[in-house]
């Protein structure tokens, strides 16, 4: 079982979370409900959890407040927001879990999911989502979740990204290969914000880094670094509305 507190300033979405949670996701216990961010803080401190649900926007306090006041994180982080969808992508590019209000059940299950194998957030991963919200731009950078923690790389340095079973693999202009802890579906959600395209189910390329398009029998893309990238028939057409090409 995850022990896990919710903290939210509107109490009935505390409830809901928690009558959610109790329905469709067995294996986490509820451990404290908290409905102000100072009752939140001393649960944290209290309960030692595995999981804490956050709302940002608290009186008093918000979210990024309470972290900074926990000190060290010793456990997984879900936020649960009503932000935006552009201000979302600071969760992503952070690789922050994240719900938006009202929760729905599917993400919800998602979510307690990935937290299963990941069962603690790291504050580089928090101070680049606070600092992502505040800023009109897209970053630069992406948050790769591995084992032992997270690692933020470059988006131009990224060659490629290539399937891996539930992983995603990171190839880049280095020659360096990084296997990060997300899907490829999940890769493909933030990075087509960018410059970056899915062209085959097993492979998402740098469009900035793509040198040559071999169409015939079969049509497949020749990298910056050399590689052949098949690209998928019914994907060649978005392929060429991105540059433009006639």
């Amino acid at each position: 079982m995850l022990r896990a507190i919710l903290i939210d300033n509107e109490p009935d979405c505390v409830k809901l979370l928690s009558l959610q949670l109790k329905m469709f996701c067995p294996q986490i216990e509820v451990v404290a409900e908290c409905s102000k961010s100072e009752e939140g803080l001393h649960a944290i401190r209290s309960q030692d959890p595995d999981v804490v649900f956050l709302d940002i926007e608290m009186p008093q306090m918000n979210g990024f407040e309470l972290l900074e006041s926990v000190g060290d994180l010793k456990f997984a982080l879900i936020f649960v927001t009503a932000y935006d969808h552009f201000a979302v992508k600071a969760f992503r590019y952070s690789a922050i879990d994240y719900l938006l209000k009202p929760a729905d059940t599917r993400e919800l299950q998602e979510a307690v999911k990935k937290i299963e194998n990941h069962k603690r957030t790291f504050r580089s991963q928090i101070n680049y989502a606070k600092e992502q919200l505040t800023s009109t731009f897209l970053p630069e950078k992406i948050a790769l979740p591995y084992q032992n923690g997270v690692t933020f790389v470059n988006l131009n340095d990224i060659l490629y990204c290539e399937a891996d079973d539930n992983y995603a693999r990171f190839h880049l202009a280095n020659g360096d290969k990084l296997l990060a802890s997300k899907t490829l579906r999940d890769v493909q959600e933030i990075l087509e914000e960018r410059h970056f395209l899915r062209v085959h189910r097993q492979f998402i390329v740098n469009l900035n880094q793509i040198k040559k398009l071999v169409k015939g029998g079969s049509n497949y893309l020749i990298m910056s670094s050399g590689q052949s990238i098949p690209v998928a028939r019914n994907q060649r057409e978005r392929l060429m509305q991105r540059f433009g090409w006639l």
